[in-house]
């Protein structure tokens, strides 16, 4: 651990699972990794598109328009106070759904008007996917080289794809799959308490 960081104990992480999917499993992957990050004390908000939906973005900024939508507000401060995001992702047509897109174009961009600014600046992101097809593993890729040139995120190159395969039965993972998840987010866990302590915070440079 390098001087003056946050200890492994205690660390703050939003957890958002970004399907519509009722029997989504990327959704299972986040309730089993915010179930571990709570088990070892970490402040967990979680937030699940099913319930908490975002409008598509618009980037209108007066009434009607998306900043002014109850639920924007909840999820850009859910991003910009977390010292990690732990992402869930569903794969369709060889990338991301779109509720991970309206997430990012929505907290992403900056409303001068509300003060808001961009929410995912210097975030350690760690990606929980869930994919049809063994080969669709890096169909996240795409969308995590955009968070790292837009907003400089650090992004955790241990992740989880799993398919239907890989699950014993709904909400149970298989051995392999139980092991890779406890894996990815102690990594995430790590990442972000090293992180933590940077002195320095991106902006808009382009």
């Amino acid at each position: 651990m390098q001087p003056g960081c946050t200890t492994l104990w205690g660390v703050k992480f939003t957890v958002v699972s970004t399907s519509l999917d009722p029997e989504s499993r990327s959704a299972w992957l986040c309730t089993l990794a915010a179930a571990q990050l709570r088990a070892q004390e970490h402040e967990v908000t979680f937030l699940d598109l099913r319930a908490q939906p975002l409008p598509p973005f618009d980037n209108v900024q007066g009434p009607g328009g998306c900043y002014a939508h109850p639920h924007a507000a909840l999820y850009h401060a859910a991003v910009a106070g977390a010292d990690g995001v732990f992402l869930g992702v569903p794969v369709y047509n060889w990338g991301l759904g779109s509720g991970a897109k309206a997430l990012v174009e929505l907290t992403g961009s900056s409303d001068a008007a509300r003060g808001l600014h961009g929410a995912w600046f210097d975030k350690p992101v760690t990606f929980l996917v869930s994919g049809g097809l063994d080969h669709g593993y890096l169909s996240h890729g795409a969308f995590a080289f955009g968070l790292m040139v837009d907003f400089r995120c650090v992004v955790n190159p241990h992740f989880v794809y799993a398919t239907s395969a890989h699950w014993d039965a709904p909400e149970v993972p298989g051995e392999w799959l139980r092991a890779r998840l406890a894996r990815t987010v102690a990594r995430g866990v790590d990442l972000s308490a090293r992180l933590s302590g940077r002195d320095y915070a991106s902006v808009w440079e382009l």
